[in-house]
C-alpha cells in the first residue's frame, strides 16, 4: 500500500513538532546555566576611603586570603578595590602636600610595602584597583602620578553602587 505525500507529511509533522518543542524546552532550561558559566563565582568590592596604613594592610591581607581560597577551590572571582577620598594616598608616590590627604610619617614608612602588595594582588589575582576621579582631580594629581594599573572611575561611590546594584557585587569595608 502506497502512502500519498500528504499522508507522509501528516505522519511526520507531529513528530517534527514534538522534537522542536523538546529542543526549545531544553534550551530554556539550559540557557541560564550556560550564561552563568561565564560569570565569576564571586564578585566582591572593597571600599577604601581611609588614611590608616594598618587598615589598608588588614584589607590587603583579607583580600589575599579570599582570592587564595577561591583559587584553591577552582573558583573564578572578580575582586575590586575602589579608592575614594583618603584612599588616594596609597596609590601615588606624591606626598599630596597641602591637601587633606597629605602623607604622614606612618604612610611614608609603609607606602612602598603597601604598594608592592597591591601590585601583587593586581598582577597575581587580577584584583582591580579603581580610583575616584573626583578625588584625583580635586587635589590636582596628574594621572601619570598614579601607580601603574590603577583605573579611574568618574565617581567612586557611584562605582560602588553600580557594582552592587547592577552587577551583584558583595560590599566589604575593613574597619
Amino acid at each position: 500500500m502506497e502512502m500519498s505525500h500528504s499522508a507522509t507529511r501528516t505522519t511526520l509533522f507531529p513528530g517534527l513538532v514534538l522534537a522542536l518543542l523538546a529542543l526549545f524546552a531544553a534550551s530554556l532550561v539550559l540557557a541560564p546555566q550556560q550564561a552563568r558559566a561565564f560569570e565569576p563565582d564571586a564578585k566582591v568590592v572593597y571600599h577604601a576611603d581611609f588614611a590608616d596604613p594598618r587598615r589598608l594592610s588588614a584589607m590587603i591581607g583579607s583580600i589575599n586570603n579570599m582570592v587564595m581560597h577561591y583559587e584553591n577551590e577552582f573558583m573564578e572571582a572578580d575582586v575590586r578595590i575602589v579608592f575614594v577620598s583618603h584612599g588616594i594616598r596609597f596609590l601615588t608616590e606624591d606626598n599630596l602636600e597641602g591637601t587633606p590627604f597629605e602623607a604622614d610619617e606612618e604612610l611614608l614608612e609603609e607606602r612602598d610595602s603597601l604598594q608592592s602588595r597591591l601590585r601583587n594582588l593586581a598582577n597575581t589575582y587580577d584584583v582591580k584597583l579603581e580610583l575616584c576621579d573626583i578625588t584625583r582631580s580635586e587635589v590636582g594629581l596628574a594621572e601619570d602620578e598614579l601607580m601603574d594599573g590603577v583605573d579611574l572611575v568618574p565617581s567612586g561611590v557611584v562605582r560602588i553602587a553600580e557594582l552592587q546594584n547592577e552587577e551583584g557585587f558583595a560590599y566589604l569595608k575593613i574597619e
